[in-house]
């Protein structure tokens, strides 16, 4: 039976007025080199490794993709959530397909996220905890790649180290999703960008500041502005600059306007989207009270939003330290959009593995 015979014919976007109308089966079925310090070597072998063995796609960094490819797939996001939203269970692309999750660090959004949605698209995701391979220690890098690549369909990891990434894409003959690594977080950053496509109403154009830390999560939005054209700010303490190559990189690309700035009061004026981050990321935490000495000041709290101006949503991508890194009273504010936000991980993230796997 074609799948359009079972589409409903309008079909609601939470948090949005936009609808599906009329949706046919050939709208579901289109398919829709970040410059790394000197140990991060060669990307593009990595991201083309599994096109050549596969045509399937990793998806490692945001700009590894040119923004009509991003904007589909963030299209493709918003059209199988809208299914899931209207109750619509027949629609299983993934169906007899299996995904090993390997977590270096574990996570509660990175986890559900990606199992119920592979689930609910008719996969089953395998869950490998910390213990469970101890990647790079109790079994090389490449073995363990070689071998859930005869297992499973697609891999998704997340980890500590960027290079651990690079090496199981590179020996992968599947397709390898980055879940996290220290570097960058490029499935959050899609779930931003459909975040803001829906409460926004799009990315270009909008004025996107990044309060705190300049983290994995800044180097994302880095390269998200190396490919769509947007103003990203980041303000951090001196000395907690985001990656130098990462900015230069988004700077040379001359696609969005990139400031790199230290005073926070100054940076969120006129911004659509204040974003943190915890101060201290896993890993980090022993340096946890020297940092909230040093990011004094750095806090997203009403006064700071009301300077923003009304116009602003507050993003966080969670977990968040109420009352350090920002306060309760902008979480749980009308114009804060955390909690569809971390929804959309899974939306975002669907539609990744669809374009990936070439569904």
């Amino acid at each position: 039976m074609a799948y359009a015979a079972l589409m409903p014919t309008k079909v609601g976007l939470q948090g949005s007025t936009a609808f599906v109308h009329g949706v046919n089966s050939e709208r579901l079925k289109v398919k829709v080199s970040v410059k790394m310090p000197t140990k991060a070597l060669n990307i593009k072998s990595a991201l083309s490794c599994v096109e050549e063995k596969t045509g399937y796609k990793n998806f490692l960094h945001i700009d590894d993709f040119d923004k009509a490819t991003l904007l589909k797939i963030l299209d493709r996001a918003q059209e199988v959530k809208a299914l899931l939203k209207s109750g619509e269970r027949t629609y299983l692309p993934f169906k007899g397909k299996t995904m090993a999750m390997i977590f270096a660090k574990p996570s509660m959004r990175t986890r559900v996220s990606f199992e119920t949605g592979f689930h609910l698209l008719g996969g089953h995701a395998i869950y490998l905890g910390p213990k469970d391979i101890e990647m790079g220690k109790r079994e090389e890098t490449r073995d363990v790649a070689r071998v859930l690549s005869r297992y499973n369909d697609i891999i998704m990891a997340r980890l500590f180290a960027h290079q651990d990434l690079l090496d199981l894409a590179n020996y992968a003959n599947v397709p390898v999703i980055n879940g996290l690594t220290d570097y960058n977080h490029p499935c959050q950053i899609m779930a931003d960008a459909l975040t803001m496509i829906e409460h926004v109403g799009g990315i270009e154009g909008t004025k996107v500041v990044y309060v705190g830390d300049g983290n994995n999560i800044v180097h994302s939005w880095l390269l998200l502005a190396a490919v769509v054209p947007f103003h990203f700010v980041c303000a951090c303490p001196v000395g907690f600059e985001p990656d130098k190559e990462t900015v230069e990189k988004a700077q040379r690309a001359g696609v969005g306007k990139i400031e790199i700035v230290n005073d926070p009061k100054e940076a969120v004026k006129g911004a659509d989207v204040v974003y943190s981050d915890v101060w201290a990321s896993m890993g980090q935490k022993e340096e946890a009270a020297y940092r909230r000495e040093v990011f004094q000041g750095f806090q997203v709290d009403e006064e700071l939003m009301k300077i923003a101006g009304p116009q602003a949503y507050f993003m966080h991508c969670l977990p968040a330290e109420r009352g350090v890194e920002v306060t309760n009273g902008v979480i749980e504010a009308p114009n804060s959009i955390v909690f569809p936000q971390a929804e959309n991980r899974m939306h975002a993230q669907n539609a990744i593995m669809l374009h990936s796997l070439g569904l």
